[in-house]
């Protein structure tokens, strides 16, 4: 009787070990099991990001493929129309009507070169090699050139007004900054009617050269302002005028290059505002 006691305290003694290495082992399979799940999901993570990132791209390939046909058609149409046109008018009483076909097919060379600049600028911005060349920049003589330069594309009867405090010397990028300054005024030319007019204002504070650039044009709704320096968007009032939904999205580039700030408010039918700022230093 005491001997099977015996072998019965063996047996259940064995069985607990085996129950404890069991135990162990299970533990050890969950854990494995755990890990494997949570490198899975990671995974499936990294998978989904991937789809969205592809699919955002395939999305942008697209809308550049319809933006870039559809604002390369209207302008090589309008140079194609007057072309033809100017043929026909061969008399000396004719000189008008040719003077206004040429002026419309200048106009047209001019915005095919601006959609080719807006394009060749974002490919140099995504491949990094927009390389700053910092100077001493005297930035009211810039604002100076660039608003007159700037008068020659303004529609009849709207003026460019141009207030500088004092001088305004930095040391920058003069290249990068005049090409901010071109982006925003002809934005503002472009969406404001004939006869408005667009301010341009500048002043150096807390080492900071402090630019605004104000319109009385069409404006941006507050729903599409939260995207406008996304590259090639576009507000939903702003589907009828041609443009390639690149400028403001380059112009916030170039002032990060510059190190600056920008900001940009605006109402419906009431105009925009873009301030940036740029450092003295």
């Amino acid at each position: 009787m005491l001997k099977q006691k015996e072998e019965l305290e063996k047996i259940t003694d064995k069985i607990r070990q085996l129950n404890a290495e069991l135990e162990v082992k299970v533990e050890e399979r969950t854990l494995i099991l755990k890990e494997a799940l949570q490198k899975l999901e990671e995974s499936q993570q990294e998978l989904s990001e991937a789809l969205d990132k592809e699919k955002q791209l395939n999305e942008i390939k697209t809308r550049f493929v319809s933006m870039a046909s559809h604002e390369f058609r209207t302008p090589l149409t309008t140079v194609l129309s007057s072309a033809s046109l100017l043929s026909k008018y061969t008399g000396a009483d004719d000189q008008e009507k040719r003077n206004k076909h040429i002026l419309r097919i200048k106009n047209s060379v001019n915005n095919l070169n601006d959609i080719l600049e807006d394009f060749l600028s974002l490919g140099k911005l995504n491949e990094g090699k927009i390389d700053k060349r910092i100077d001493e920049v005297n930035l009211k003589d810039v604002l100076v050139d660039t608003a007159d330069e700037m008068k020659a594309i303004t529609k009849k009867g709207q003026q460019i007004m141009l207030e500088c405090s004092g001088d305004c010397y930095a040391f920058t990028d003069k290249k990068l900054f005049r090409n901010v300054l071109i982006n925003l005024i002809s934005n503002a030319i472009k969406f404001s009617e004939e006869g408005k007019a667009i301010s341009i204002g500048a002043k150096v504070q807390d080492k900071r050269v402090l630019i605004s650039v104000k319109d009385e044009g069409i404006g941006i709704s507050n729903d599409d302002q939260q995207h406008l320096f996304s590259s090639f968007f576009r507000g939903a009032n702003a589907t009828n005028i041609q443009g390639t939904g690149l400028g403001l999205h380059i112009v916030k580039r170039y002032i990060d290059l510059l190190g600056g700030e920008v900001e940009l408010k605006s109402k419906l039918n009431s105009g925009t505002i873009v301030n940036f700022s740029i450092p003295v230093d």
